[in-house]
């Protein structure tokens, strides 16, 4: 059965799942294959669940005679084919994210910029990989006006893959930095894999957006000479300029647009005050006005979006307990997202400033060097009351407090919580760091 068959069975069962324990009536399982499991083993309880379907890859799974069994070489790159074939019915825009830091802030911001306007479809929380993008391209539906598809990378080769199903229109890399080096292998394996979406962009024509703020990415544009792009940045050569006002906690910003802003070709100068902890989400804000200008959303509408934006599941959040203030950035942690978060943590004017730093996972050989470098960079702060979660931060050479693990430091928080602290909460997901707000 080819693709073009399956995609038939789709359209009259439009809902595919990859977990047997949720399985709508009328839909489509994948059986996908993990290190730790194999969806084989639960096609023929998701068919008794509800599901009018099974993609599977292993025949011996398959009962004799079963239409209902559908049997492919291999169930991910059915599950993928199924989702290009499915993006090729709509001849939206298709905004293709990928970066180091902020793509999930940034897919978050433009959605909500364009969301004004249009009926936004977008990857849902951080979807960002090879099931998590085909899931997000199979969600659209014939309402959505325009899509906003995160992609993320810890390999080399991902985001070309990921490209290739989801055809994006056009797109931008957040920034790049020293993060998954375990998998990149080097700073220019990062730099390589990212500059993968500005392959597919160069190659099929498409619209750029660019930080013209960037030295990284500026280099890796002009290696592909874009014959369209739009500009945002600090500098005053950017289609969209954008200069901080204040951080004090949240970012204040101003912006202009002489050459997109077709509702006051003059230039005109907005003032924004936003949610977001940090002078480091002006760029995602930057690129979202850009995003909104080009398509056609009003300076009015961007504005208000971007002020009513409120980040959650623990990213640069802004949070007051009844001991502590927090600043919780506590998803995920590289040495380039954690060096800004304590370099705007130390210009804050806050007093009894204190920080809860968790390990940077999946740093490879690079990790006792990148986790030294952090410790290095406290020392040149003012910020004294410090204490490290982790292994490798336990590695490091300082008198800082140290603890193994999350458990050590709820024991320490239970005998004695901090009181009347500013306090900075920032590590790898896997560290568990966010569980300690609800303690402080």
């Amino acid at each position: 059965m080819d693709i073009q068959d399956i995609y038939k069975i789709y359209q009259t069962n439009p809902i595919v799942t990859t977990d047997s324990r949720n399985c709508p009536e009328g839909s489509i399982f994948v059986a996908l294959k993990g290190t730790s499991f194999d969806g084989n083993k639960f096609a023929e309880a998701a068919l008794e669940k509800g599901c009018s379907y099974a993609i599977i890859d292993e025949k011996e799974y398959a009962k004799a005679g079963d239409e209902r069994y559908i049997l492919v070489d291999d169930a991910l790159v059915t599950y993928k084919e199924l989702a290009r074939e499915h993006r090729r019915q709509f001849s939206i825009p298709v905004i293709g994210i990928t970066g180091t830091n902020g793509k999930t802030t940034s897919k978050e911001l433009i959605s909500a910029v364009l969301a004004e306007k249009f009926n936004v479809h977008h990857t849902e929380a951080n979807y960002n990989n090879d099931v998590g993008v085909p899931r997000t391209l199979l969600d659209i539906r014939p309402e959505h006006e325009i899509a906003v598809i995160e992609m993320g990378a810890s390999h080399p080769g991902d985001i070309e893959k990921l490209v290739t199903y989801a055809e994006p229109t056009c797109g931008l890399i957040t920034n790049v930095g020293r993060a998954h080096l375990q998998g990149f292998g080097s700073f220019e394996g990062v730099k390589q894999t990212k500059g993968e979406l500005y392959d597919y962009l160069k190659a099929h024509d498409c619209l750029l957006f660019l930080n013209e703020s960037n030295p990284d990415l500026i280099e890796m544009a002009k290696q592909r000479e874009f014959n369209r792009i739009i500009t945002y940045g600090q500098d005053d050569t950017a289609d969209v300029q954008g200069y901080v006002v204040s951080c004090a906690p949240c970012l204040k910003f101003e912006w202009q647009s002489s050459s997109l802003n077709t509702h006051h070709p003059s230039p005109t100068t907005y003032e924004v005050q936003t949610h977001l902890i940090g002078s480091y989400n002006l760029d995602n804000m930057l690129a979202a006005i850009a995003i909104g200008l080009h398509f056609g959303v009003t300076p009015q509408q961007i504005n208000h979006a971007l002020e009513n934006y409120v980040p959650h599941n623990n990213r640069s959040q802004l949070t007051e307990t009844a001991h502590n203030k927090l600043i919780v950035d506590a998803y995920n942690a590289n040495p380039s997202s954690m060096a800004a978060a304590i370099e705007n943590f130390q210009l804050m004017d806050v007093e009894n400033k204190m920080a809860i730093l968790g390990d940077m996972r999946e740093l490879g050989e690079a990790s006792a060097e990148e986790h030294q470098k952090i410790v290095e960079l406290l020392k040149a702060t003012d910020i004294r009351n410090v204490w490290l979660v982790g292994e490798e931060f336990g590695k490091t050479q300082t008198d800082f407090r140290k603890f193994n693990d999350i458990e050590e430091v709820k024991a320490e928080i239970a005998r004695q919580r901090p009181e009347d602290h500013y306090i900075l909460i920032k590590g790898s997901n896997g560290i568990k760091l966010f569980e300690l707000p609800a303690l402080l």
